[in-house]
């Protein structure tokens, strides 16, 4: 048993080297005072400097957390009033329906989904650029949001809504008071997992971007094509050090609530027991 522990251990600190050791390579040549990722020339600053003077990279920078942030926030919105329908549907074979209509969308490879849009905008004589982007943004992160309120919907407890109905709460006291507070930590997941998503994608958004409108990720493998400069190191390592603030603000919200959630049951629990 012991072995295979030890084992097990091994191969995940493999796995942990393997996926960040390049990551640490690339943020590491970041501060190389050369031109290119071959030897080491001394430490320096100059490709920040570089990168924050380049004014078309700020303008996409600015671009891309735009659309990050509106798609997470509307995606949040829409997909929560999506897992809330799902929830209450009460044929089981039509809830099955829509849980894999939403389940396909997540395995779908990005390149589908991205000329499937491209298609649709040609079709429809709607121009590329900033609106298209974030449309499609929007539309691949909803299902991202069911997928994490519907657990949270599923783990509440139902005895909540029907003492508020008894107590004469109308349904959108009962929404506002009840049960998006009860569902909040799975809303919050959802809309970092979509933010982060917004953030990183590639293959959706190079079929939808137009002439004049660009995103980090276009840009950068645009700009890896002609030749890798250190200045894309120092973007991509300020793109990492953002995600890795976003997975510890997470981390935070998830444990603060699960530790709420738990005191709560300490609380019900004796009530119940005297009862």
């Amino acid at each position: 048993m012991m072995k295979k522990i030890k084992w097990g251990n091994l191969y995940l600190w493999l796995m942990f080297v393997v996926l960040y050791l390049p990551i640490i390579f690339l943020i590491t040549y970041s501060f190389n005072a050369g031109k290119v990722m071959q030897g080491w020339s001394g430490f320096s600053l100059k490709h920040y400097g570089e990168l924050f003077a380049d004014t078309r990279i700020l303008e996409i920078v600015v671009n891309t957390f735009l659309v990050a942030l509106l798609s997470s926030l509307l995606s949040s919105v829409i997909g929560t009033a999506g897992a809330l329908y799902i929830y209450n549907i009460k044929h089981a074979l039509t809830k099955n329906v829509f849980l894999s209509l939403n389940n396909i969308l997540l395995v779908s490879p990005d390149v589908i989904i991205g000329a499937a849009f491209l298609i649709l905008f040609t079709v429809m004589g709607f121009s590329l650029g900033f609106t298209s982007v974030l449309l499609s943004h929007i539309a691949f992160s909803i299902p991202i949001v069911v997928l994490m309120v519907l657990p949270r919907l599923q783990e509440m407890n139902r005895s909540l809504v029907a003492s508020a109905k008894d107590l004469g709460a109308n349904n959108w006291q009962m929404l506002t008071r009840v049960i998006l507070p009860v569902i909040s930590p799975g809303i919050f997941a959802g809309f970092f997992m979509a933010f982060t998503y917004s953030l990183d994608d590639f293959a959706v958004t190079f079929f939808v971007t137009g002439n004049g409108f660009s995103t980090l990720s276009v840009e950068i493998y645009s700009r890896a094509r002609q030749g890798v400069s250190l200045e894309i190191n120092a973007l991509s390592a300020m793109m990492f050090m953002v995600s890795l603030a976003l997975v510890l603000i997470y981390y935070v919200i998830s444990t603060r609530a699960a530790k709420s959630k738990k005191q709560g049951t300490r609380l019900v629990l004796p009530a119940s027991e005297g009862l």
